[in-house]
């Protein structure tokens, strides 16, 4: 107990403060990377979760493709993969937009 009472006095805290209910921690917000982006409208999804509708409707009814909506470069190029869609033989560099 005597520990208690020093490190109150030294921290300045008084048992009123102790019997008050804690904060609530907020996260820290993640860093999200843009992924793809709208030419147009400039909306963004950074690849996670299901696909927003925008990017949807931009690739069924607008006619835009992947290549055309991803920022950047691709990832297999920047990492030299050899699991590019061009190391595997397929001539189009796109996704199945099933997936």
């Amino acid at each position: 107990m005597r520990t208690v009472r020093k490190l109150m006095a030294f921290w300045g805290l008084t048992p009123k403060d102790l019997r008050r209910a804690p904060e609530a921690l907020t996260p820290l917000p993640r860093e999200q990377v843009v992924r793809y982006r709208h030419p147009a409208t400039g909306e963004c999804w950074d690849g996670s979760g299901p696909q927003p509708d925008w990017l949807k409707r931009a690739l069924l009814t607008e006619g835009y493709t992947v290549a055309q909506l991803r920022v950047g470069e691709d990832l297999h190029a920047r990492l030299g993969s050899s699991t590019a869609p061009e190391a595997r033989g397929r001539t189009d560099a796109e996704p199945d937009a099933t997936r």
